[in-house]
């Protein structure tokens, strides 16, 4: 059970804001740069303008690569920052729930925003970019639906039900 003084309003804002920063770090670092960049070798940073079957080519995405892995740790640390700061506010609940779900959600938001930008926008990569991949807009969709809205979905879901179980909690005291 969470105990709140009753006369102090209950603040989410700093934890989501800092839960979804975080997401979109961890999600494209660990997800899209280290899964699908560097374990399934699927797609490069760059590999939609310059496809990878040349040295040159390669190293040029793999410096690309390089400058996301950069710029998803800094979100990563700059979400851990925000949350370490939201912990110091009296009126933010310490709900677990409610943290991973801004998590899930800005996964969400960084597959769906990244998707729309260097996927369709851009054409910078796609999901899947395979020289034999005929079928690439299919794969984007289906990443755009599925690691996109479903996990922000899921995520406003998640924070929905952290803020009425508080709720709850609170005014059972």
């Amino acid at each position: 059970m969470i105990k709140k003084d009753l006369k102090m309003p209950i603040n989410f804002t700093p934890l989501i804001v800092s839960g979804i920063v975080l997401g979109m770090g961890m999600g494209a670092w660990i997800v899209d740069g280290v899964l699908l960049h560097q374990i399934l070798q699927v797609h490069n940073m760059m590999s939609g303008w310059y496809y990878p079957d040349t040295l040159e080519k390669a190293r040029y995405n793999m410096f690309f690569d390089g400058l996301f892995h950069a710029l998803t740790f800094f979100m990563t640390a700059s979400g851990l920052a925000l949350l370490w700061l939201s912990m110091g506010e009296k009126a933010v609940p310490r709900s677990t729930r409610c943290l991973v779900g801004s998590m899930v959600m800005g996964f969400g938001l960084f597959n769906f925003i990244e998707g729309i930008i260097d996927h369709q926008i851009l054409g910078i990569h796609h999901v899947v970019e395979l020289a034999e991949q005929p079928n690439k807009f299919y794969w984007d969709m289906a990443f755009l639906f599925f690691g996109g809205v479903l996990f922000i979905f899921v995520g406003y879901m998640e924070i929905a039900w952290a803020k009425e179980e508080i709720a709850r909690s609170t005014l059972s005291m």
